[in-house]
């Protein structure tokens, strides 16, 4: 079933920093000799760069000053231990950019999971913790508000623990993996790598653009803070867009980002991640004038939703 990408709708030009939403980045780690403060440092600038109104970066006690030095455009959260206790004020979350391995926080960031009360980003080590919840027979939070990001090792991980058995790497089964998912967990899921596709169990899409240059470590944290930022603007400023068009437009632009990269440095490899999402908003503006008529969304076919296993007709989200 063809179809054309939405258009963004047109920027308020009377609004302020709280029309365009606040997103909180949760992530980070300090413990046992291991930092991480790249993956959010660069979600919170894929954020910024498109036209959230608020970054809040939701990091350890112990990392949050440099970060906020390095990205001086956000605000702060602070939390102690592997996890905040609740939820930060915000219009949309991001969860897991940096959060370290799975281990003794993976239950506290499954705890947090379970207050989820707005559209949310599971990426990471947040998508690690959801296995291991699962793996654990813990109830499954409601994600019917979350979109999924995993690359394909992170697929394989949360598909043991939800006994799929689709390969997430082979290309003539990544659509069937991608639909499987979202249909098993009733989410949306973007399956990333090349030809990254999106599904929220009863429609897929595939995106056709992309460089091999994305092919380099923070690329996703980029991607992770642009879907937050449209979700909390979605949220803030009321545009009304189900899930899986927001999640359609942010891996489009990324895509386009990684394109415009390229074509700029007539290079395949050298990608310095923030350049990535330094080149978000200008990605932003063919979605924003008219969609694009470059790809297409499909129907889930009565084969792929066979492959699942125990298909249950999902709500178009």
């Amino acid at each position: 079933m063809p179809s054309e990408l939405p258009s963004l709708p047109t920027r308020d030009p009377d609004g302020h920093k709280g029309t365009f939403g606040t997103v909180a980045i949760i992530g980070g780690c300090d413990r046992d000799g291991l930092m991480m403060l790249g993956a959010p440092l660069l979600a919170g600038r894929g954020a910024l760069r498109a036209g959230v109104g608020l970054c809040r970066l939701c990091l350890p006690s112990s990392i949050l000053a440099p970060a906020l030095a390095a990205l001086p455009a956000a605000t702060g959260f602070a939390f102690q231990g592997t996890a905040p206790t609740q939820l930060p004020p915000s219009d949309a979350v991001v969860i897991g950019p940096g959060l370290g391995p799975a281990g003794e926080q993976s239950r506290a960031v499954f705890d947090l999971l379970k207050q989820l009360d707005r559209p949310a980003v599971i990426d990471a080590d947040g998508l690690n913790a959801l296995a291991s919840g699962l793996r654990a027979s813990r109830k499954l939070p409601d994600l019917s508000r979350c979109v999924l990001t995993p690359h394909p090792a992170e697929y394989a991980r949360l598909a043991q623990a939800c006994r799929l058995r689709e390969d997430p790497i082979d290309p003539r089964a990544r659509e069937s993996a991608a639909c499987s998912m979202a249909d098993r967990l009733r989410t949306t899921v973007v399956l990333k790598g090349a030809r990254t596709v999106v599904s929220n169990g009863s429609s897929i899409w595939v995106c056709s653009r992309g460089h091999a240059s994305m092919a380099t470590g923070g690329t996703g944290d980029v991607l992770a803070g642009v879907l937050g930022a449209l979700l909390a603007q979605n949220e803030a400023a009321g545009w009304g867009m189900p899930l899986f068009d927001v999640a359609r437009v942010a891996v489009d632009a990324h895509a386009r980002a990684g394109e415009a990269w390229a074509e700029a440095h007539g290079a395949s490899a050298g990608m310095l991640v923030e350049e990535l999402a330094d080149l978000i908003p200008n990605a932003l503006r063919p979605l924003s004038s008219g969609g694009s008529r470059a790809t297409q969304a499909v129907e889930a076919s009565p084969s792929q939703r066979a492959e699942s296993g125990s298909y249950r007709p999902a709500l178009r989200r």
